[in-house]
């Protein structure tokens, strides 16, 4: 028992109604301050010494010799140690029988480094969106109270070029929120998708001849005859090689290159490779895995940092494939594998 319970990665510690220790694994003894040798035996309150913020101790709090017969656990609690961490506990209440007195308790021990990681971790997320939504609500706020101010003394043009700027800063907001919600629900596996066969070359051209329109650099698309078309959410597809070739045209320098390829015969299923190419600095190879990951941002341009993870999140959510190699030449290359068939994970 006690070699099986050292080789648990959480700490353990058994003992009976009345407070003796009956069972201490070696990781609860050093969150705990002592060793399997000395704990053994030992009353609970003199080695389970952990406090609350107001200085009470676990067992006087919790008091599981005093359980009703319905209770069957502690629930997870935080708590400092001697050394001044945190500790997470739970605790299982051991009866001879259904809802008979407690004879026993048996405590799980963690350390509350994770928590404490996870904790930082959202505390940046909230930072970043923070700082992303605040940009174009700064735009917002200042135009929008130049013209009440102003109104009398600002000619048409003036206002025009005004306007136009609130809205562009409001789809901005837009997308960004759009992205967030996408983002919430890939992570909780709650992506709607409404897939159905599609032409993945005439929905490349639309997000070719959409994403020109509002840059001066050239895009260019090719295409293999014959293409099977793609099972896909055309919604969704859209969105990927929207982001991909918008990711090019920010992060690149001339061309960029759109390219639709049968997948090869000995290829794991059926479907359409897609190819984004830029004429850019390239990504180093140590670096490629980082990029779909929340906020992941490369050199000074703009951007939510969200593009990359959405890409990956939706194309394994269609059953897909997505990686980064080098483009011919220079750059960078997006590698986009699409099923022709229902490849969803179940």
């Amino acid at each position: 028992m006690r070699s099986l319970a050292d080789l648990y990665p959480d700490g353990i510690v058994g003992a009976t109604v009345g407070g003796e220790i009956t069972l201490i694994n070696d990781h609860a003894a050093r969150l705990l301050g002592t060793t399997v040798e000395a704990a053994s035996g030992s009353r609970v309150d003199a080695v389970l010494r952990l406090q609350d913020q107001d200085g009470r101790n676990w067992w006087h709090v919790n008091h599981p010799e005093r359980s009703l017969n319905t209770r069957s656990g502690i629930p997870e609690q935080s708590w400092i140690n001697t050394d001044g961490e945190e500790v997470l506990t739970t605790a299982r209440m051991v009866r001879d029988q259904p809802l008979g007195p407690v004879v026993g308790i048996a405590i799980g021990i963690r350390s509350g480094r994770g928590r404490a990681r996870l904790d930082r971790e959202r505390s940046d997320l909230v930072a970043t969106v923070a700082h992303e939504l605040r940009s174009p609500l700064t735009g917002v706020k200042g135009f929008v109270q130049a013209l009440l101010n102003r109104w009398d003394k600002l000619n048409d043009d003036q206002r025009k070029l005004m306007l136009e700027t609130v809205n562009a800063d409001a789809d901005r907001l837009v997308r960004l929120i759009a992205e967030l919600l996408d983002v919430a629900r890939i992570d909780t596996g709650r992506l709607p998708l409404y897939p159905r066969e599609s032409d993945a070359v005439q929905l490349s051209r639309r997000v070719v001849d959409s994403v020109g329109a509002g840059t001066a650099r050239e895009i260019e698309l090719t295409a293999d005859e014959d293409l099977p078309e793609v099972f896909a959410d055309p919604d969704k597809f859209t969105q990927v090689l929207t982001n991909l070739v918008e990711n090019a045209v920010r992060h690149g320098q001339g061309l960029v290159r759109v390219s639709l390829s049968r997948m090869s015969e000995d290829a794991a299923y059926p479907g359409v490779r897609i190819c984004v190419d830029d004429e850019g600095d390239g990504i180093p190879k140590e670096m490629r895995n980082r990029i779909f990951t929340k906020f992941w941002k490369h050199g000074a341009s703009g951007g939510s940092g969200l593009g990359m993870y959405i890409v990956g999140g939706l194309t394994r959510a269609h059953g897909g494939y997505v990686q980064v190699t080098d483009a011919p030449g220079a750059g960078a290359r997006v590698v986009v594998d699409w099923p022709s068939e229902d490849l969803r994970p179940t």
